[in-house]
């Protein structure tokens, strides 16, 4: 049985959400975050010394990174079910997206959130901060332009990985200038394993 060290308000919800898509069973160990500083609790640092969600447990192996645990559940249980042929161009294609979530589109939106914590003493970077979230955003919006995922028509893990972002656009209210953007997290969003990893996960404020 598959546990996820599961932290409310947090980007392992996708992790939930892979597992719903992949009909595999799997325990939640939750965790809620501090109501005043929204840090995550300590106990979290028993399964990952960085006091970070997620974490999988699989057996002996503990996982944590979503880039590699959506990996790793793909690879090991998805039976060649949301991510292309290893031996085709589509599945390189298919990994950089999978990586460019947290390795490259995440940075803005977390500058985002400490920069603006320090009011005016913070406004010089602004400039520079909206630039690269509108760079980000409209990049995978392109990339929606003329398919329903990103891979095409059929959802893949990198979909999934990438969600985060599309979420954090839309609840920040940046999401307007970017239709494709916004299309596609309605259809992420109405898919039947989404809804039921938000009914088992609890509170997930990103899913308004």
């Amino acid at each position: 049985m598959i546990t996820v060290h599961h932290l409310n308000n947090s980007r392992s919800q996708r992790i939930l959400w892979l597992l719903e898509e992949l009909g595999l069973p799997y325990e939640i160990k939750r965790y809620q975050r501090d109501p005043k500083t929204s840090l995550a609790p300590p106990e979290l640092k028993a399964i990952n010394p960085l006091g970070k969600s997620p974490v999988i447990e699989d057996g002996t192996l503990v996982l944590t990174e979503s880039g590699a645990i959506v990996d790793y559940l793909i690879r090991r249980h998805g039976g060649g079910r949301l991510q292309p042929d290893p031996a085709t161009p589509a599945y390189d294609e298919y990994v950089k997206w999978l990586h460019f979530a947290e390795g490259s589109a995440m940075l803005p939106f977390m500058l985002h959130l400490y920069v603006g914590r320090l009011g005016e003493a913070g406004a010089p970077l602004q400039p520079r901060i909206q630039s690269e979230l509108a760079n980000f955003l409209g990049y995978i919006d392109g990339a929606l332009r003329d398919t329903p995922y990103l891979r095409g028509e059929e959802l893949s893990g990198a979909d999934i990985q990438l969600s985060f972002i599309g979420e954090l656009a839309k609840v920040q209210r940046m999401a307007g200038p970017y239709p494709h953007l916004q299309a596609w997290m309605a259809r992420l969003q109405a898919r039947p394993a989404y809804q039921k990893a938000i009914e088992r996960g609890g509170e997930y404020a990103y899913a308004k």
